[in-house]
């Protein structure tokens, strides 16, 4: 299927590893410019060289969206490149696990930085490119929105609140012709996952019990299958989809863990 991505610029931050850079594949994959908003060059660097080599056209923006000025500067420096943005993908984020006992009210507010501010910073400076392209918003929020995790009350108040945000811009950007969906994942083998598991004193003993937890397949879900349907929620064959959150989780969130 054509989705009709073809030339279409898509920002994506966080995009140099896991499931950003999936989405950037994804993105490149069908004839889209993916452009890589990431703070770790080298990583960005890598996919830039990968795709290359294929052909595909990859730009890269190297800032640190901690810091809201930052953030401009990151759309600046895309548009600088691109001369348009015709779709934003808000990856960026991290399981940080500031939780209540353990953390701070300055952890909170400094979580919130790394997975929150900066999806709306970076939307509000996109937002007159996006307008002139009447492009599409993909926010990547978490199951931990929906279902709580214990011990990361920053990262779970973030996501939480993409999903309320997807669900205002849907709302405030109809008379743009903008489209703002969230995909949320759970449960998906990406390298800051591996280092979580890590932390167990038997990481396939660990693995094996959560994806024994997951309904369908009892597997994690790939980040190639998040990417595949961002894609999807970016192109002009979802153009009658907004304001959506699509759990892409092989049934884990909402299905009775207990099937087997």
């Amino acid at each position: 299927m054509d989705l009709g991505l073809t030339g279409k610029v898509v920002l994506v931050t966080g995009g140099a590893k896991g499931i950003g850079a999936a989405i950037v594949r994804a993105v490149a994959g069908e004839g889209g410019v993916p452009i890589v908003v990431d703070r770790d060059a080298t990583a960005a660097r890598e996919i830039v060289r990968e795709l290359a080599a294929s052909g595909a056209r990859v730009e890269t923006v190297t800032r640190d969206l901690t810091d809201p000025a930052e953030c401009r500067a990151a759309v600046e420096d895309a548009l600088a490149r691109s001369g348009r943005i015709d779709a934003l993908v808000n990856n960026a984020g991290v399981n940080d696990r500031v939780g209540l006992e353990a953390g701070s009210p300055a952890a909170f507010v400094d979580s919130l930085a790394r997975n929150l501010v900066h999806v709306y910073a970076v939307t509000h400076h996109a937002l007159p490119a996006l307008t002139a392209s009447r492009g599409a918003i993909v926010n990547i929020a978490s199951k931990v929105a929906m279902t709580g995790q214990g011990g990361t009350s920053g990262y779970a108040a973030a996501k939480g609140g993409i999903l309320a945000l997807t669900r205002e811009w849907a709302v405030e950007l109809l008379p743009a012709g903008i489209r703002v969906n969230a995909v949320v994942p759970a449960e998906v083998m990406t390298p800051l996952y591996r280092e979580w598991l890590s932390g167990f004193p038997d990481p396939d003993a660990a693995l094996k019990a959560i994806t024994a937890r997951i309904p369908l397949g009892q597997r994690m879900t790939s980040a190639e299958e998040i990417a595949a349907t961002v894609v999807f929620l970016l192109s002009p064959r979802s153009a009658h989809t907004t304001g959506q959150h699509i759990v892409v989780d092989g049934g884990y969130t909402h299905l009775d863990r207990a099937i087997r």
